[in-house]
């Protein structure tokens, strides 16, 4: 699904210093997989994410999503694949204040240009576990339902990829270990997830890291993933029967 060749990104301070944020990156990322980039800040994580992302472009190396070269791509041409094929989690949920659960979810929609969906809204939020909460202004909800909120809000176009960057930033550990759980179970559904930590323990939950360095790639290794509580509980369930 993703593929960088050589990416390099280089930013210009005021005076003209050239500041290196990625140094030749290359590597594959396939559909299905739950990745995770990790690194200190400054590392160039952020960096590497809004390439994927199609919110920047590289300054010299291509990136193909899905077979396509889109970092030849105009803005325009961007945007249409952003509200097409990618969905976002921030870790500050960036939900519209004064409207509701659901009509955050329908943004996507109506930034797309579709139709929306509203029966397609309700049933992301029921999937995220908020079909109670749908009609809740967002400062009625808490930090984890917000981002529960804002995880079916990036499903509602049905994008094949989805980004997090540190997606539970904000929020303490129990309601963050949560948040993976959903995550997961969505990986596990056939979802693309790339995620963007500096936790460990949020790393663990990936079955693939990659570790990035002072613009390098570091590190590219398999990982033996935590276990779903959920799956652990049906299999529990499964031989108790």
């Amino acid at each position: 699904m993703i593929e960088l060749e050589h990416v390099v990104k280089t930013y210009q301070r005021e005076d003209g210093t050239p500041v290196p944020a990625l140094r030749d990156i290359t590597c594959r990322i396939g559909a299905g997989e739950f990745v995770t980039i990790r690194g200190s800040s400054g590392s160039g994580k952020s960096s590497l994410l809004n390439i994927l992302g199609c919110l920047d472009t590289p300054t010299s190396g291509a990136y193909r999503l899905g077979g396509e070269d889109v970092s030849r791509y105009t803005d325009q041409e961007r945007s249409a694949v952003r509200a097409r094929r990618i969905g976002f989690v921030f870790q500050a949920f960036n939900l519209l204040p004064r409207t509701t659960a659901v009509e955050n979810v329908e943004v996507p929609a109506l930034y797309s240009g579709g139709d929306v969906d509203r029966g397609k809204a309700l049933a992301l939020l029921k999937r995220v576990g908020l079909a109670e909460r749908s009609n809740h202004f967002v400062t009625e909800l808490s930090g984890g339902e917000q981002q529960r909120v804002a995880i079916a809000r990036a499903l509602m176009n049905s994008p094949p990829l989805l980004l997090a960057d540190e997606p539970t930033g904000n929020l303490d550990s129990a309601v963050g270990d949560s948040i993976m759980e959903l995550l997961t179970d969505l990986n596990r559904e056939g979802l693309t997830i790339v995620l963007v930590t500096h936790d460990e323990r949020v790393a663990s939950y990936a079955a693939r890291e990659l570790l990035i360095r002072d613009g390098v790639l570091a590190s590219d290794r398999a990982q033996p993933r935590r276990p779903s509580l959920h799956a652990a509980t049906e299999g529990a369930a499964h031989v108790v029967g």
